[in-house]
């Protein structure tokens, strides 16, 4: 068994810090789990492949980097369209491939922090986690509406990201693909 190296975990897994209750209400907090087939490394390659992101979730549309892809500081801009109409604003705050990667951002007025992490399982496939801590948006949003809004987001798109990384992962017992 490997050690634990610490510094390469994304902070906070699990319960959010105890903070003052004035400060509590202010921001919630969305997590999602889905498992593949594929390896971190086949599954990093289709997630880093941002043109295929449509596939997975069909609100997006015309996503583009402003940066060198990948890359800390780097932007990614995404449109959303309806029911949601919206630009993503998101800004890469960490990026450890194949295994974690985070950003911070903006849309409709609200900020979030993101952690997407592929770890791999003893059985050779992929454990994709996520969370996303979701703040702002003033009086005038309605703010539990956008939450359901974001969490069948999130659902749909690892959803049909993972079953993507079970498509391209190969199959143990197919004898010609253990062999080439």
């Amino acid at each position: 068994m490997r050690p634990m190296n610490y510094e390469m975990r994304p902070p906070r897994r699990g319960l959010p810090p105890t903070l003052s209750s004035n400060l509590f209400g202010q921001f919630e907090r969305v997590e999602y789990v889905v498992f593949t087939k594929a390896d971190p490394e086949l599954a990093w390659r289709i997630f880093s492949n941002v043109d295929s992101w449509p596939k997975f979730c069909p609100l997006y549309r015309n996503i583009r980097w402003q940066g060198a892809p990948w890359t800390v500081g780097s932007r990614l801009h995404l449109e959303l369209q309806e029911p949601v109409s919206a630009i993503v604003d998101r800004a890469l705050t960490v990026c450890m491939p194949p295994h974690h990667i985070s950003w911070i951002s903006h849309v409709r007025g609200y900020t979030m922090e993101q952690w997407v992490s592929l770890d791999p399982t003893a059985g050779g496939g992929t454990r994709i986690s996520t969370w996303i801590e979701v703040t702002g948006a003033g009086v005038s949003r309605d703010r539990e509406l956008d939450l359901q809004e974001l969490k069948s987001v999130v659902c749909t798109w690892f959803d049909n990201f993972s079953l993507e990384c079970d498509r391209a992962a190969p199959d143990p017992h197919d004898i010609r693909s253990a062999a080439d």
